[in-house]
């Protein structure tokens, strides 16, 4: 070694790290199987029960202090965190419930009918516009032309044809929800 190389300290010995995983092995070998069985009965499933006494003996890891030979057995403790565990997704299930289908929903069509109904709505409140509003709403919005386009073919000017567009579409709108088009 130099004197430009830094001194790294040891790793800390595993005795915690392995100390944990045999106190957990421990825990799981003496409660895992009446957890399991108490969950079963909770749920009626499989495979939750599974993931709840999991869950439990994750929380039990997090928490070592349950694990203290002093303060007697934590069967007690696991199987009230399970329980809680059981309460908690059963309560958020009913806040969200969720529907279980063979088959994804259909996506919706478009239907011809509701097109031509849509069509025939806009066209009789187009009919309620005053001649100037109309074809300007027509060149602008229908035929696709520009401010300075539609003022070109209609011979007024570009200011002109901003505001008649703005008093057009605030009267269709009128016009829509008067007849019921629009809520």
């Amino acid at each position: 070694m130099n004197a430009l190389t830094p001194v790294l300290p040891r790793p800390a010995p595993r005795t915690a790290l392995t100390s944990d995983a045999a106190l957990l092995r421990t825990l799981h070998d003496e409660h895992a199987g009446a957890l399991w069985g108490y969950v079963l009965r909770l749920t009626g499933d499989r495979g939750r029960a599974e993931d709840v006494v999991q869950e439990t003996l994750l929380r039990a890891w997090r928490h070592p202090e349950i694990l203290d030979s002093g303060q007697g057995s934590p069967r007690a403790w696991l199987f009230t965190v399970a329980r809680r565990i059981v309460i908690d997704e059963w309560r958020s299930a009913r806040a969200r419930p969720e529907i279980t289908t063979a088959e994804p929903p259909e996506r919706p069509v478009a239907d011809e009918a509701d097109r031509l109904a849509d069509s025939v709505v806009v066209a009789a409140a187009l009919r309620t516009l005053s001649p100037e509003h109309r074809e300007v709403l027509l060149e602008c919005y229908y035929r696709g032309a520009s401010v300075a386009d539609a003022a070109l073919r209609l011979g007024i000017p570009p200011g002109t044809v901003k505001s008649r567009t703005h008093y057009a579409l605030r009267c269709l709108r009128s016009s829509l929800e008067q007849m019921g088009a629009l809520s």
